[in-house]
């Protein structure tokens, strides 16, 4: 039997969590990106559903084609947040601002992509995973509270942000923002967990349309390019147990509580 990735979450029904997460309305069928979500429909504690077509996370935006960022803009996309290094939007581009009208934000997190020789020798995928996740909160935690403070901010929504696969970068910023709007730990989780398949997709088409990319897949040790859940479980169990919640971090890392409540007025509906 097939495992899925929700089999891998726990303490929410696996069912209504894998409903959750196929909502045919989250994934946003592109050409050339191939893990562009909407972060809609996911219940709170508090009742509340984040709000459908407002925001959304992605991969590298810096593919589409000409038809995939109309179709982007016509989703009413005002903000794109880039979250890749200095390196990579000076080798790869962007998202074509010059040709598409978005207010365009580049907010490098990390300094270096990861490099195999830079890594430690840890060949479990879930222990690599909660390693290097740790050490990106750890290195780069106000980065990614002026990151939050941009989504607050007037004005700017519908908004995307991505990085270059969708994964890391962009799944830490997804958990930190849907914690905020009060999504249980283990939607979070399972919705980081989607981002497996996003990858299989990519390489699947870089294989045909972009060799070098798929060539350096190929040469990349599998744990770089996985996402279990699992592992976002961790994280965020870590945040919870070391303060208390993920809102109390976001918080100690420099979120104020009006950006907070701001968040949580634009992102969520009755």
């Amino acid at each position: 039997m097939q495992t899925s990735q929700t089999d891998k979450v726990h303490g929410v029904n696996s069912a209504k969590i894998e409903s959750l997460i196929n909502d045919p309305h989250r994934l946003i069928a592109l050409n050339a990106v191939h893990n562009f979500r909407d972060l809609g429909g996911y219940p709170t504690i508090s009742g509340q559903t984040t709000k459908w077509r407002t925001l959304f996370r992605a991969d590298g935006l810096y593919r589409l084609t000409p038809d995939d960022a109309q179709a982007v803009i016509d989703l009413g996309v005002k903000t794109v947040i880039d979250l890749r290094t200095d390196n990579e939007v000076k080798t790869r581009g962007t998202f074509p601002v010059d040709k598409f009208p978005v207010a365009f934000h580049h907010l490098s997190i990390i300094d270096a992509t990861w490099n195999d020789g830079d890594t430690p020798v840890i060949e479990d995928t879930v222990e690599f995973l909660v390693w290097a996740y740790r050490e990106m909160i750890a290195n780069a935690a106000p980065k990614f509270a002026n990151a939050i403070e941009v989504i607050a901010a007037t004005d700017v929504l519908p908004l995307v942000f991505h990085c270059a696969a969708g994964k890391d970068r962009t799944g830490v910023l997804a958990a930190f923002i849907l914690s905020i709007l009060g999504v249980p730990d283990e939607i979070i989780s399972a919705d980081y967990g989607l981002t497996e398949l996003g990858m299989k997709r990519l390489i699947k088409w870089a294989e045909v349309s972009q060799p070098d990319l798929a060539a350096a897949y190929a040469n990349m040790p599998a744990r770089f390019a996985a996402a279990d859940p699992r592992a976002m479980a961790i994280i965020l169990d870590d945040l919870n147990t070391k303060h208390g919640s993920v809102k109390n971090f976001v918080r100690e890392i420099g979120v104020s509580d009006k950006t907070a409540n701001t968040l949580r007025e634009s992102l969520l509906t009755n």
